[in-house]
Order: structure tokens, then C-alpha cells, then sequence
């Protein structure tokens, strides 16, 4: 038996083992997160998304002029190539939006004005160029659905203003911009989550941002990870009336299925986030739909609680406050990845900086020596 090698702790899932260091974010199990050593919550309500994806891509906060700046870049990189909308026009209407997100982020790769330049002023420039044009993508895949133009970008208008009136093709209030903005933020960034880290293990082989940000975008589609605010939607609207609740939430109980949009592997308290959400869906309830499913919600998590003891995390409340700006559900997880756009390039930025190949070991458990059969003898 070949056995040259001393046999591995595994830790499955990789859980509490540090692959690398960082300064952007960290996820405290008792329930903070904060940016760049800024508490969330000292975030929401006081800055904008913008004023984060700055802060994050940057290592600091702008000052006023910095802020407007940005602000400009954002909104006139916001074009897409034609060649990008022309391709998203012509995919299937049947394919879900984050298979059409994916490939549209990675053609964007071919039309890089920088790519053969990888200093650390076009990688800045170049995570700029990706915060803007994500949310265009996401817009484009959802007017081209509808069968009606994409809008061009306003310059009177700001960053989160422009994305829903891009996407929805009428001018959002300014709560619902300010609702927007809160969102975004709240999913910036989370950590090395799986979504980060399979970006970070791309870019520690050097390959480009483009390539970096796709394969978080597939990692960010599972159900598991981004994917989880559609499947609180479709638990939502299977429950059908707020008397039903109960008995469906105690079903899946006793059939021991998990509850979407509840649990983390890191809080060991409620995520902090869930709560500004909570609040965001609160203030929303104007809204005759959002009141019925924000009152379906708050009865799945007394209940869920009681009996499991376990909290709701980002996804659960995110699911409802989309649902409330009108953003259908399978468009969920392509507004994640147009908040997390901003995290994925910083942290992206830092690993080129780390300078370190990603290749973790395994433990081998298959066989060794097995007799070999030619094909005429098979």
C-alpha cells in the first residue's frame, strides 16, 4: 500500500479554518459584521452603497469630492458594450438570469480597456468599472424580458436611483431608492464566504478580475449561498394564507427539511443584518402585499425559534424588501451579486497583494493497486 504521506486533520466544509488574512470585513459569531473595522450598524441609514464600495475597494472612506467623483465614474461606466446587450438579447427567455449574469460578466473580460495592464491603479479602475456595470447587466436582462429597451443611465439621477430606474424603466421614490441603498449595503460583503473565496482562490492564480468575479457569481447561484432569498419567496407564496403558517413551518419539522433563510454557519446569534432588514420591511408595510408576507414572516420566526432555536439570517427579510421594490424573485440573486460586486473586487485586490497560490491538500480514501484490465478483456 503506498501511504507516503501523514493522513490529514479534515475539517468538512472547511468550517473555522483560516485560509488567508484580511482586512475588509469580519463576521463576529456574536452577532456584528463590520467593513473595514466600521460596525454595520453604524452604517446603515448614514452613507450610501457607493460610499461603501469605496470604502471597501479603497481601505477608507472618501471625502466629498472623492464621493462625488466616484459617484460620476460609476454612473457614466454604467454603458455596456453593445456587443454585451446584444448578447443578452438574444439568450433564451427560459434560462435563469444568473446563468445570462455569468456569461455577460466574463464577455465583459474582452472588452477591457486595461487588460493587459494588472497594476493596482487598473485593478482599482477596473473594480469600478464591474460595480457599475453588474447592476446594467442585471437591468438589460429584465427589460430585454419584457420586450422594452434598457434605459440609458441619468446623470441627475444617483447610483441606486439609476439601477431600479434602469431596471424597472420608471423613476423610483426617494424611499425606495433609500431602501435600495440600505440593501445593497447590507450585502456588500460577509467574510470569506463561499462565493469570496471561490474568487479568491481564482485570483490567487493570477487570472484576471473578470474570471475571479465569474466564478463567484456561479458559486453565489447555489441555493445554499445567494440563491437562498428565491427559495424564501417560493416558501412564502406556498404558504398561501397567514392562518396555514403553522402547520406548513411544523411540517417541514417533522420532516426534518430545512427552513430557508434561517440559520448560519458563523452567527451564533441572530445576523445582524436580518434586523435592518427586519426594520426595512417594517417601514415598507404600507404596501398591502408586503404587509401579508411580513406578517407570515414574523409568525415562521417566533415559531422556528421556539421550537429550533435558531434566527433568520440575510436572506430571509432580503427576500421580502426585494419582493417590496418590485423586483421579481428571480432577479433575488442578481441584486446580491450587484451589492457583493463591490466585496468580491476588493477582495480580489487583496489576494494579488497576498501573492499566494490557494491549493489546500486532501485525504485520500480510495483504493490502491487495483488490477488493471485492457479494454478486449473488459
Amino acid at each position: 500500500m503506498i501511504n507516503n504521506e501523514r493522513e490529514r486533520m479534515v475539517v468538512r466544509g472547511l468550517k473555522d479554518v483560516a485560509a488567508a488574512e484580511t482586512r475588509i470585513s469580519y463576521v463576529d459569531p456574536m452577532g456584528h459584521l463590520y467593513y473595514l473595522g466600521y460596525d454595520i450598524d453604524d452604517l446603515v441609514g448614514n452613507v450610501t452603497y457607493p460610499e461603501v464600495a469605496f470604502l471597501l475597494v479603497h481601505k477608507r472612506f472618501p471625502n466629498r469630492s472623492e464621493l462625488d467623483t466616484f459617484c460620476d465614474t460609476l454612473i457614466s461606466e454604467m454603458e455596456l458594450p453593445e456587443e454585451v446587450l446584444t448578447c443578452i438579447r438574444s439568450t433564451p427567455k427560459t434560462c435563469h438570469p444568473m446563468d445570462v449574469l455569468r456569461t455577460e460578466v466574463s464577455r465583459l473580460g474582452q472588452f477591457d480597456p486595461e487588460r493587459n495592464d494588472r497594476s493596482d491603479e487598473a485593478n482599482i479602475r477596473r473594480a469600478t468599472r464591474l460595480i457599475a456595470q453588474v447592476p446594467t447587466i442585471v437591468a438589460a436582462i429584465h427589460r430585454s424580458r419584457q420586450g422594452v429597451p434598457l434605459f440609458r443611465p441619468r446623470k441627475d439621477f444617483n447610483f441606486a436611483e439609476n439601477f431600479l430606474y434602469m431596471f424597472e424603466g420608471s423613476h423610483p421614490n426617494d424611499k425606495e431608492t433609500e431602501v435600495l441603498h440600505r440593501v445593497m449595503i447590507l450585502h456588500a460583503d460577509h467574510g470569506f464566504n463561499a462565493s469570496t473565496f471561490a474568487a479568491r482562490v481564482t485570483a490567487s492564480t493570477n487570472s484576471d478580475m473578470y474570471s475571479a468575479v465569474t466564478t463567484a457569481i456561479g458559486t453565489l447561484k447555489g441555493p445554499l449561498h445567494g440563491g437562498a432569498s428565491e427559495k424564501v419567496m417560493e416558501m412564502l407564496d406556498d404558504i398561501g394564507l397567514e392562518e396555514e403558517v403553522e402547520e406548513y413551518i411544523q411540517g417541514l419539522l417533522d420532516d426534518r427539511k430545512k427552513i430557508m433563510g434561517f440559520g448560519h454557519r458563523v452567527y451564533k446569534v441572530e445576523d445582524p443584518r436580518a434586523k435592518h432588514l427586519r426594520d426595512i420591511v417594517e417601514n415598507l408595510c404600507h404596501r398591502e402585499r408586503t404587509m401579508d408576507l411580513y406578517n407570515k414572516c414574523l409568525k415562521i420566526e417566533g415559531i422556528v425559534h421556539e421550537r429550533k432555536n435558531i434566527y433568520p439570517n440575510l436572506d430571509f427579510y432580503a427576500a421580502v424588501a426585494m419582493d417590496a421594490l418590485g423586483v421579481p424573485k428571480e432577479f433575488f440573486t442578481p441584486f446580491f451579486c450587484s451589492s457583493r460586486i463591490s466585496g468580491w473586487a476588493a477582495h480580489v485586490i487583496e489576494q494579488y497583494e497576498d501573492a499566494v497560490l490557494l491549493r489546500p491538500s486532501s485525504n485520500y480514501v480510495g483504493e490502491f493497486g487495483r488490477y488493471f484490465v485492457p479494454i478486449e478483456n473488459r
